[in-house]
């Protein structure tokens, strides 16, 4: 079999915890921090995980985890 592809987009922007899950950035957080509330911020730093509806589409770009 040949080797499998992997999108390199998504290679850039997500990871496969331990137990399997996707991991990602928190989304609203590029630019226009002024307008958002200091609870928005707060609660989106660091990373999250993904639905599992979302994380079944990644891991097809990321064949091989």
């Amino acid at each position: 079999m040949p080797k499998l592809k992997t999108k390199s987009g998504a290679k850039k922007r997500f990871k496969l915890t331990a137990t399997g899950k996707v991991k990602t950035g928190q989304a609203g957080k590029r630019h226009g921090m002024i307008k958002r509330t200091a609870k928005f911020v707060r609660n989106a730093r660091g990373t999250t995980t993904l639905a599992d509806q979302d994380a079944k589409i990644v891991k097809q770009f990321l064949p091989y985890g």
